[in-house]
């Protein structure tokens, strides 16, 4: 199990490391990735405005229909926290989705 993290870890990293704006660091535990997100806020979607890690991951559940979890309860508001337990496939369908909602911030 150990190696399938690292391998879905790397996914993610890979995944959100393409997306623009998008920081990340190199977690060492758990099966969390927390990247900064704060160069989507001030964009906005249909005159959906992003002003705050939570209205981007409320923008990604309806956008894309992947959950994600705001940094607020984690102590920091510009960030959100993803958790890649889940298949290979599953997480290169939401990196996918994720994406793609995220090109559409302007």
């Amino acid at each position: 199990m150990i190696s399938a993290f690292k391998a879905r870890r790397a996914l993610v990293l890979e995944a959100l490391s393409e997306m623009p704006g998008i920081k990340t660091n190199h977690p060492g535990g758990a099966f969390y990735v927390f990247p900064d997100c704060s160069a989507y806020f001030g964009k906005s979607y249909e005159g959906n405005v992003i002003n705050n890690a939570n209205d981007l991951c409320l923008y990604l559940l309806e956008e894309s229909l992947v959950a994600l979890v705001t940094g607020d309860a984690f102590g920091d508001p510009n960030c959100f926290r993803i958790s890649y337990a889940a298949s290979e496939e599953t997480l290169k369908e939401a990196m996918r989705r994720i994406s793609s909602a995220l090109s559409k911030l302007k």
